[in-house]
């Protein structure tokens, strides 16, 4: 049972219409923009004004009201244009226009040949045959944009480059669901219900009526953001719009694949199990029959990105002979399909330990490009998710709990460097936790001994390389990552990471010496614009300027070794000591990583956890096992992953400076 650390010291009427809603941003408006202005890749200022008078243009000339207009586009894009770069899923401009022709991942994930997903001693590694996720026939969903191109008589490159284009493409498409349903260009929102429902390109009821809802939540709420191009944006709240859902049914969708799914009712989700199945010489797949959260608790909920497209990594996951995780969440939509029940394990993590405690979440990603973006319908219904499953099962919801796989520790010291890297510096965390109702914010003044990652996404835009050819510099683009130092400047060599062997670079899939919003470090000190932490036994500085501060203080529990230890052994798995272990049962390694946690250093503790081991190497589960020791171990953020130490070893005290 999870005990928290503060407890372990003794010590939460519808709308008028098109014209009225261009009304509530008439202020904001700049003159139509001209030919020229319109240009594939418009300057900033000039793409500021295109997007103010984009949405009150296309809505006058294709019948659109503007908040459906503006609520579809928030949904798909946060009304962003990303300098015409496309989405994981080849979706470009505000509108997520999509042309994946364009896209195609070449890349694999689960395959590379580096990381054994499943990562338990007591088996032989498991290294996929490597494959590319392939999808043979592009879905409707994956074309909106060249069908937007045959509406509106534009070209592809000015929908994929021009953000008035784009929108106008969009409101195209919304009017031409409409006529599809036999429905009129009404001026009310609540009559395009149907409309956006289809324009998720859902192929399914559940998911078109998920997507058309929260759409409706949007346009409910209202919004009000600066875009990546400068504009503010200001859609006004219309809280009595309630949408007429009964368009819905002419749209002729299917009914979504029966099963019993453990997800919310505020989302779309369907089953499409993972094959329990033996397949020759005693080896099976692909995932591990449990008894969750009844034998051991559920602790982790782990963040991953396919890099691959949905059609083909949903064949992969029913490949007995491959991997697993219990949820894949589509990037055009937020649909959901599980997996696995909660109770088995997956086999998606690299570490046995977080696999035998964690649920395992992918995201669709496309590209091999890690610099594409993610759609807010996506974050939107993984965060309804992961709510679901914290509330569930306790899981707390922090970046020590909610893990990226980029964050997980290598189980032994072998493994470290074969560890994978996704979702990477472009996942936006500082989003995604205020989805979770759990934004990241300061809770100590300046004597805060603790400070949180927390830089501006949007704006925050280190440099990195190899996005697309190793070495060559990515596109500027928001980023949740922080670089870190050896001294108080960029003059000052990276961090290095021992366990990783290699020279620290701005590669894009180099962890050395990068931090990530939302994960939290004892400082070490200060000087100027500049903050030290302790970090993979060292002292690292990062810039923080008080005017653009790339974190917070903060106050929290922290370990440092016991008196008269010089430095304390760090692990990547909180495993029991080996007379824990029953007859039958093969006692597992308790071994240290290459690092240390030198006396004088702090770290922030997550959890204190007793060590355990899911025993599972056979189909037959009679000799399944959950073995539990009196070794106690503390889990905590020792560099980019968190990592554990002994409770033996170490003492927690307040960081207080």
């Amino acid at each position: 049972m999870r005990r928290s650390v503060t407890a372990l010291k003794g010590a939460a009427k519808r709308a008028a219409g098109p014209v009225a809603s261009a009304a509530l941003l008439l202020p904001l408006l700049g003159a139509a923009p001209s030919e020229a202005q319109s240009s594939a890749q418009p300057s900033t200022v000039s793409s500021a004004r295109v997007l103010q008078a984009a949405f009150s243009s296309a809505a006058a000339e294709y019948g659109v009201p503007r908040s459906v207009l503006l609520g579809v586009s928030y949904l798909q894009s946060r009304w962003d244009a990303h300098a015409g770069a496309p989405s994981v899923t080849g979706g470009y401009g505000p509108m997520h226009l999509t042309d994946a022709r364009t896209a195609l991942a070449t890349a694999v994930h689960h395959s590379e040949g580096l990381e054994d997903a499943r990562g338990d001693q007591a088996r032989s590694p498991l290294v996929p045959e490597e494959r590319i996720p392939r999808t043979r026939e592009l879905p409707a969903r994956l074309k909106t944009l060249p069908r937007a191109a045959e509406l509106t008589g534009l070209s592809p490159e000015r929908l994929r480059g021009d953000p008035a284009a784009n929108v106008a493409g969009g409101a195209a498409l919304l009017a031409a669901a409409q006529r599809e349903l036999g429905a009129p260009l009404s001026a009310d929102p609540a009559d395009w219900y149907g409309a956006v429902a289809l324009f998720s390109g859902a192929d399914d009821r559940a998911t078109a009526a998920a997507y058309a809802n929260e759409v409706y939540e949007v346009i409910r709420a209202g919004g009000d953001r600066i875009t990546d191009s400068g504009q503010r944006m200001v859609m006004a709240a219309q809280p009595d719009v309630r949408p007429d859902t009964g368009t819905l049914g002419r749209a002729g969708l299917r009914a979504p694949a029966p099963g019993d799914t453990e997800c919310p009712a505020s989302v779309s989700c369907e089953w499409i199990p993972a094959p329990y199945e033996e397949f020759g010489d005693g080896d099976y797949g692909n995932h591990d029959l449990g008894n969750r959260p009844g034998s051991q608790s559920i602790e982790y909920i782990v963040v991953h990105d396919t890099e691959g497209a949905w059609e083909g990594v949903l064949e992969m996951v029913q490949d007995p002979t491959y991997v697993s995780w219990n949820y894949s969440l589509r990037s055009t939509d937020g649909h959901i399909a599980q997996h696995l029940k909660a109770k088995d394990v997956g086999w998606h993590a690299g570490n046995w330990y977080v696999n035998a405690k964690s649920i395992g979440l992918e995201h669709e990603g496309f590209l091999a490009n890690p610099d594409a973006w993610y759609t807010e319908a996506m974050y939107r219904s993984s965060a309804r998710l992961v709510k679901y499953l914290a509330r569930k099962y306790g899981v707390p919801l922090d970046r020590q709990h909610i893990l990226g796989h980029d964050t997980v520790p290598g189980p032994t010291t072998a493994t470290v460097r074969g560890m994978h890297t996704d979702p990477g510096p472009y996942w936006d965390w500082s989003h995604y936790f205020e989805l979770l109702g759990h934004p990241f914010h300061a809770t100590a003044g300046k004597k805060g001994g603790v400070v949180t990652i927390r830089p501006d996404y949007d704006r925050h835009r280190p440099e990195y390389t190899g996005c697309t050819t190793p070495g060559t510099p990515c596109p500027p683009h928001g980023s949740s990552a922080v670089r870190l130092y050896s001294g108080p400047g960029t003059s000052y060599p990276l961090i290095k990471d021992i366990g990783l062997g290699t020279t620290p670079s701005i590669g894009v899939n180099d962890l050395s010496s990068r931090v990530s919003t939302g994960q939290q470090f004892a400082v070490a000190g200060r000087d100027g614009d500049w903050t030290a932490i302790w970090y993979l036994g060292q002292k690292a500085w990062f810039h923080n300027p008080a005017k653009k501060p790339t974190a917070v203080n903060a106050k929290g529990w922290v370990v440092t070794p016991r008196d008269g230890l010089e430095s304390v052994p760090v692990y990547g798995r909180a495993y029991p000591e080996a007379s824990a272990y029953p007859e039958g049962v093969p006692a597992q390694p308790v071994s240290p990583l290459p690092y240390r946690l030198p006396a004088g250093q702090k770290y922030v503790v997550g959890d204190k956890v007793p060590g355990q081991y899911y025993y599972a190497v056979t189909f037959d589960t009679s000799s399944h096992r959950v073995v539990t020791g009196k070794d106690q171990y503390y889990e905590i953020q020792y560099g980019h992953r968190v990592a554990f130490v002994r409770a033996a070893d170490v003492r927690l005290v307040s960081a207080t400076r």
